[in-house]
């Protein structure tokens, strides 16, 4: 059998559920949900009555997964300060199970590089 490596969508929905299931944990509230590549935040979610907003981005080796566009997430910021809300970053690496520089396949075991939120206001 060939392998088949996961698509950029197949990639970004990997990085959801992992940053998703953190959300969970710390305890936010999800008021949306958005999964499509071209849709930003990712998350929109409540905690201690303060509204949140999640990036999140699926990269792969070389890259590293805390480096942002800045010029992008400062358009982020200042649209979540219209609704007095907190802009946190979520950066994924995503490798194959192996090989963290190789992409990761379809049902095949992967690596990650998840260090948590960033906080960006």
């Amino acid at each position: 059998m060939m392998s088949v490596p996961l698509s950029k969508q197949e990639r970004h929905n990997l990085a959801m559920n992992i940053v998703g299931k953190d959300l969970e944990e710390l305890g936010y509230e999800f008021m949306g949900v958005n999964s499509d590549l071209k849709k930003n935040p990712q998350f929109v979610a409540l905690k201690n009555k303060t509204l949140h907003f999640v990036i999140v981005r699926a990269v792969s080796y070389p890259s590293e997964p805390e480096q942002y566009d800045t010029d992008f997430m400062t358009s982020i910021t200042a649209h979540a300060q219209k609704f007095d809300a907190k802009v946190f970053y979520a950066g994924v690496g995503l490798g194959h199970g192996t090989d963290y520089a190789l992409p990761p396949v379809k049902e095949e075991p992967y690596t990650q590089l998840y260090r948590g939120l960033q906080e960006l206001l």
